[in-house]
């Protein structure tokens, strides 16, 4: 991923919240509301985030682990009610 800077030329990936997103960020992202993350943070149930005064940041890698044990998560109960029958 390269990010363009305001100039068009490709900007430095190095600045300190590369790999981070903010909340509306994320929301738009998995086409959820920002209130949706909010509930979900208040219940332990979302990504995990991390928050600096007001702001809440999610990192991007652990958002894709997050989700990929969604896809484990589902993907396992399926298998252990299809093996019942």
């Amino acid at each position: 991923m390269q990010n363009i800077g305001l100039d068009g030329a490709a900007a430095d990936d190095t600045g300190l919240l590369t790999g981070w997103l903010n909340r509306a960020e994320l929301a738009r992202e998995l086409a959820l509301s920002v209130d949706t993350l909010q509930r979900w943070e208040t219940r332990r149930m979302g990504p995990p985030c991390v928050r600096v005064g007001r702001k809440v940041l999610y990192r991007l890698e652990a958002v894709r682990d997050w989700l990929r044990d969604q896809e484990a998560r589902k993907t396992g109960a399926n298998r252990a009610v299809a093996g019942r029958r």
